[in-house]
């Protein structure tokens, strides 16, 4: 059986028809999937994330001395509670005004009641905090020098601590 050279003509174009087809189908589900693929795409929502600062407290005297008012640095912070401890004697607990009363310290410090008055001197003290920073609760802290004096004491009356600082 031999072929006519039309016949190989017409089996060749079915050939190439056939190539064609196969062409077109595996291109036409690449561009479905490509947008089915697309399609479930969603918007992406950038949101920058501060990164988590850690505390640090600082706090300013009263102006005669009888307090110190710690508060953290970042005002991002917002200090819930507070505990002040110094070696040797029980915890101070300060709430969220950070209130530190000198007649507080002046009861931790009993042992140093025969100290020279009116020259300063400095105790360390360590300071745990919880605190609020974006919404959600941490604890913080750190070692600390707490710098006071004492006044007063003179024949008939009593001798007084006063708070001067707080420093890292």
């Amino acid at each position: 059986m031999s072929e006519s050279p039309s016949e190989r003509r017409r089996r060749l174009i079915n050939l190439g028809e056939l190539i064609a087809l196969a062409a077109l189908i595996v291109s036409a589900l690449g561009v479905w999937i490509a947008w089915k693929s697309s399609s479930e795409d969603k918007a992406v929502r950038v949101v920058e994330q501060r990164p988590r600062v850690p505390l640090t407290l600082r706090a300013t005297a009263d102006r005669d001395g009888s307090a110190l008012t710690i508060a953290p640095v970042d005002s991002g912070h917002a200090l819930e509670s507070a505990t002040v401890t110094m070696k040797g004697s029980s915890p101070i607990e300060l709430g969220s005004d950070g209130k530190l009363s000198a007649s507080d310290v002046q009861t931790a410090l009993k042992n140093r009641d025969k100290e020279d008055k009116d020259r300063a001197y400095s105790v360390p003290v360590r300071i745990d905090a919880r605190y609020v920073e974006m919404g959600s609760d941490h604890h913080g802290g750190g070692s600390y020098i707490l710098r006071y004096k004492w006044e007063g004491g003179g024949l008939f009356g009593s001798r007084s601590l006063r708070l001067i600082s707080l420093s890292r």
